[in-house]
């Protein structure tokens, strides 16, 4: 079971892995992009953390549409209507609830991936964020299928996001800013990726009590 506390919870962890991270996430960037996403990041989620701070009401919707909000509002370029995009979709597909089960709360996460999907137009192995959010959504599709715990689950996700990170490193960038770079843009771990694994191991430290 995953409860409106536990998304509370997971939206603060993220904030606070993603600032963690900032640095490392622009240096990234600055490779191939505008050197900017950790930093944007970071500026989105504590954006993230003062609106949930200040909702009266934290079910699932409420809750997940004021994240998208945040993120479109702070975090500039093409990411903070992708990353907003991603909660949206959560919100809509969980609804007004703060309880769901471990098969919901996989339908939401996939509803969120649909919402990227439809909103970049762009396909796995494009050197996106696609390319960890896909592995890790199959990986904990199969846990749950198979019987895991949720807990154990989200870890198998978390791990599959991070070999799909590593799989972004000799691909060519068909997306965004990256994509004019062409051959150039190999041998480059994709920024947006790395993110998605973040936030996808913050879930998991949240459910599993971390």
């Amino acid at each position: 079971m995953f409860t409106g506390e536990q998304a509370v919870g997971w939206v603060r962890r993220t904030a606070d892995v993603v600032e963690e991270h900032a640095s490392a996430l622009t240096k990234l960037d600055a490779a191939i992009g505008d050197g900017d996403h950790g930093t944007n990041m970071a500026r989105g989620f504590r954006a993230v953390v003062q609106r949930v701070d200040g909702l009266t009401d934290k079910d699932f919707n409420s809750l997940f549409k004021a994240v998208a909000m945040a993120l479109i509002g702070k975090v500039g370029g093409a990411s903070g209507p992708l990353y907003g995009s991603f909660y949206m979709g959560m919100g809509k597909q969980l609804a007004s609830g703060d309880e769901a089960s471990d098969q919901e709360l996989a339908a939401a996460l996939r509803a969120g991936y649909d919402g990227v999907v439809a909103r970049g137009k762009a396909q796995v192995g494009d050197k996106t964020m696609l390319d960890a959010w896909d592995p890790a959504l199959r990986a904990l599709d199969e846990a749950l299928e198979g019987g895991a715990e949720l807990g154990a689950a989200l870890e198998r996700a978390a791990e599959a996001a991070q070999e799909g990170v590593k799989a972004t490193i000799p691909m060519i960038a068909r997306k965004g800013r990256a994509s004019y770079l062409g051959e150039r843009s190999k041998d480059h771990q994709d920024p947006g990726a790395t993110s998605t694994q973040l936030i996808v191991q913050a879930l998991a430290d949240v459910v599993n009590g971390r």
